[in-house]
């Protein structure tokens, strides 16, 4: 069986994480193994310093923040390789363009913050979730870190996320829907781009 990653990325709030574990349920109830990761993974050193980062416990410039969390998802490097070698599903809440996205809209240069995620393992298919910044904050009224509340940021973000959904490895989704809606769209997405989802 081949392995394969796939990446769920957009705006906090845009229904990653929900979307993530409808596919990877779908998945195993036809027989493929599949793992969910989310990052930044805060359970890890590098981890808890994005955490305090977010919450201003830290005050780290925006390529050094970068810099953390392209190590915490390296930190799951050598796992990733052995699962898609084993021919397993990998799932990620948020990964590589997620740094793309908040580091060019902080300024950074994208062929940079490419240029340093290039050892980690590419993702098969990334499923951009679209929504609007508005609808992103909306969906959550307390508890935002300190890039959730910027809506300028988050229409820049937004904006890096759409350019780079012009490539032939990503798909886009009105996130905006139902999640039912949504998942549909995903499962389709899935099957169409990776044809993971026949039973064994």
């Amino acid at each position: 069986m081949t392995g394969h990653l796939i990446a769920f990325e957009g705006l906090d709030q845009s229904g990653k994480q929900t979307q993530a574990e409808l596919l990877r349920d779908h998945l195993t109830a036809l027989g493929r193994v599949s793992r969910l990761l989310s990052f930044p993974d805060y359970a890890t050193a590098i981890g808890g310093e994005i955490h305090k980062a977010l919450h201003h416990e830290r005050d780290y410039p925006a390529d050094v923040m970068q810099l953390l969390y392209v190590a915490n998802r390296g930190e799951k490097r050598a796992e990733i390789e052995d699962w898609i070698r084993s021919g397993e599903v990998v799932i990620c809440d948020r990964y590589l363009a997620s740094s793309i996205a908040y580091g060019e809209a902080q300024g950074l240069d994208a062929r940079w913050l490419t240029e340093i995620q290039r050892f980690l393992p590419s993702a098969s298919l990334t499923i951009f979730l679209d929504i609007p910044p508005e609808m992103a904050v909306s969906r959550k009224a307390a508890g935002r870190d300190r890039f959730e509340r910027d809506l300028e940021l988050l229409a820049r973000v937004r904006g890096s996320y759409r350019r780079q959904s012009t490539a032939l490895e990503w798909v886009a989704v009105d996130g905006a829907r139902a999640k039912e809606s949504v998942a549909a769209d995903v499962i389709r997405a899935v099957e169409s781009r990776l044809g993971l989802l026949s039973p064994r």
